[in-house]
């Protein structure tokens, strides 16, 4: 679908559309690196890329911008891939269809990836333009910044001279963000027994239906975590039955709020009828409980056969897999003292699955304090002893501090004022920005980070606002075309 030439700015339409043609997955960024390469070498600029494929790109000052302070323009190249269960999509050769609706952009049945495509098409624009004024500019894309923010971790900061960082890479237009959480991500191997089935009174249970989100951004709306809402189910049907768990898994990224899951038990009694008659008031009882986050969450049951499944749990291994899912910490930690309705800590049980005899639990600790993330990480160490299994802690990245004297904050604040006629909330976020770990790196630049209005990133329902998206180009080129006279 051609959207570009119905929209405007119609050159960044262009570019979002093109990117949104090429695989882009975190750890999939090699078409991608390499197609913003051959993008600026095909346009004389100066380019690099590098072992982890974060990709640099040059462009000199335009006149009169000379003696102006360079800056950086920053985003991630990589996307999260979500899809419904129910649509057939191939994330590795397939490019994300497009669809307008009104005033949003979405996919069909997929993440759109404007989260961050929105950003390295805001560059490709300003690239290939020769009629914007600008200072010297570096764009630096980095790579897997959803799984861990590798690229960012990798980059050489050798390479950057800039005195100003712009990140965009927020959702919320009007709003310039100064600070946010720093992460880790935290695996969990809980090991299980096995003993052969006995009958062939197999279900299936799913859990659908649930909004999720980003795990940082919407991790305060306190939606529902099919995850631990198949805890609950399975412990009020092993209150009922004889009941032990063939197979269970949910999730699928540690960075979305799980929106669906799905458990195999086999059942020796009560009968069919009777076990559709327990999912009846459990969905009633959670439909009242999740009515204002969640009020499409469905819990269904059906008979399956399926001479696969010829193992289940045994009945240890069943009750401590299912108090597992239960006793995990999940969702708001702590809310910040100092900042008015922003989450200070979180967790977000993420993925959950049986693979080689073990329970597999995937999940991602955010805090703004580096004691409290810690802190989290010990209460799971606590579950894995408790269960008899083990633990990894994963990647990890700092939190951007606050900076006091801003000069760039400043800078924007005034040019957002000056084009919009009000002035721009001042925020802290507790997702993940890149911006922490590029602070270490670069410890002497001033950096901000915005970005258009984006709704449900890391989900299917994943759309970005055209009018936002012109209204944050434009101010883009008001803060570069005013540096000359501000920074």
């Amino acid at each position: 679908m051609d959207i570009s030439k119905d929209l405007n700015p119609e050159k960044v339409f262009y570019y979002f559309e093109k990117i949104s043609s090429i695989p882009r997955g975190s750890k999939k960024e090699k078409k991608i690196s390499d197609y913003l390469v051959e993008f600026a070498r095909y346009r004389g600029l100066e380019v690099m890329q590098d072992s982890t494929l974060n990709v640099i790109i040059k462009k000199k000052a335009s006149p009169g911008y000379e003696d102006v302070p360079g800056i950086i323009l920053q985003g991630h190249m990589d996307m999260v891939w979500e899809k419904n269960q129910d649509t057939e999509f191939d994330f590795e050769s397939q490019g994300i269809k497009l669809t307008t609706d009104g005033d949003w952009i979405s996919a069909a049945g997929t993440t759109l990836g404007a989260d961050n495509g929105i950003a390295v098409a805001f560059f490709l624009a300003l690239l290939d333009s020769e009629d914007i004024p600008h200072p010297s500019l570096e764009i630096l894309i980095t790579s897997d910044e959803e799984t861990g923010m590798t690229g960012a971790k990798a980059l050489d900061g050798s390479h950057l001279k800039g005195k100003y960082l712009i990140n965009i890479d927020t959702e919320e237009e009007g709003a310039l963000y100064v600070s946010c959480a720093g992460g880790l991500r935290f695996t969990l191997a809980i090991p299980l027994s096995v003993t052969n089935t006995q009958g062939d009174n197999l279900f299936r249970i799913r859990v659908t239906g649930l909004q999720g989100g980003h795990s940082g951004a919407d991790i305060g709306l306190q939606r529902g975590n099919a995850i631990k809402i198949l805890g609950i189910v399975l412990k009020k049907i092993s209150y009922e039955t004889n009941m032990s768990l063939v197979n269970l898994m949910g999730g699928s990224k540690t960075n979305a709020i799980p929106r669906e899951s799905e458990a195999i038990i086999l059942v020796k009694s009560p009968d069919e009828k009777s076990l559709q008659k327990i999912i009846e008031i459990i969905n009633t009882e959670l439909k009242e409980m999740l009515n204002l986050s969640d009020p499409n969450i469905k819990i269904s049951i059906e008979k399956i056969t399926d001479t696969t499944y010829d193992k289940c749990l045994d009945k240890i291994s069943t009750q401590k897999l299912i108090n597992a899912i239960l006793l995990h910490p999940n969702g708001v930690v702590s809310m910040s003292l100092s900042i008015e309705n922003l989450v200070e800590s979180s967790l977000n049980l993420g993925k959950i699955r049986i693979k080689g005899g073990s329970m597999i639990i995937e999940s991602a600790i955010r805090s703004s304090v580096d004691q409290k993330l810690d802190e989290i990480a010990e209460s799971l160490m606590a579950l894995a002893d408790l269960s008899g299994g083990s633990f990894e802690a994963g990647s990890r990245y700092p939190a951007w501090k606050y900076r006091e004297n801003s000069k760039l904050r400043d800078h924007m604040a005034s040019v957002y004022s000056k084009l919009f006629g009000k002035s721009p909330n001042i925020k802290a976020i507790h997702a993940g920005l890149e911006c922490g770990l590029l602070g270490e790196k670069l410890p002497d630049v001033d950096m901000i980070s915005f970005g258009p209005d984006i709704r449900g990133a890391h989900t299917p329902q994943e759309s970005i606002s055209i009018s936002s998206t012109k209204n944050s180009w434009e101010f883009l080129l008001r803060i570069l075309r005013d540096s000359k006279n501000i920074l």
